[in-house]
């Protein structure tokens, strides 16, 4: 059974950065996936960001390139997200997830995840 715990949200101004943590417990392997999704208010959960844990490909959504930067810390089992240049459009709860199903043309697809954390809230301001 593997286990996420997500933190390291919080309350910023626009402009402002965050690093949001993610550590996992429990059996992984070097070809999974670590992935980093969000959801705000009323709407559909969103892919940010995805990367693998050999080290191969990191994709991120349109809406975060160049402004969100995801790495890990293989040795501690933590994927780690840098969030700079942050706008009160980034305000969600966000979530970090693993799978042993993703590849490059379904890394975005929320389904493809089988181990959630419990979110964590960040809120920008203006």
């Amino acid at each position: 059974q593997v286990q996420l715990e997500d933190s390291g949200g919080g309350l910023v101004q626009a402009g402002g950065s965050l690093r949001l943590s993610c550590t996992s417990s429990g059996r992984t392997f070097s070809n999974w996936a670590m992935g980093w999704f969000r959801q705000a208010p009323g709407k559909e959960r969103e892919f940010v960001a995805a990367m693998w844990w050999s080290g191969g490909m990191t994709r991120y959504a349109d809406s975060v390139k160049g402004r969100f930067t995801m790495s890990s810390d293989n040795d501690k089992n933590t994927a780690f997200l840098q969030m700079n240049s942050l706008k009160p459009e980034d305000t969600a709860v966000y979530y970090c997830a693993a799978s042993g199903r993703i590849y490059s043309d379904n890394y975005y697809d929320v389904r493809r995840y089988d181990y959630w954390g419990q979110g964590t809230q960040v809120t920008v301001s203006s």
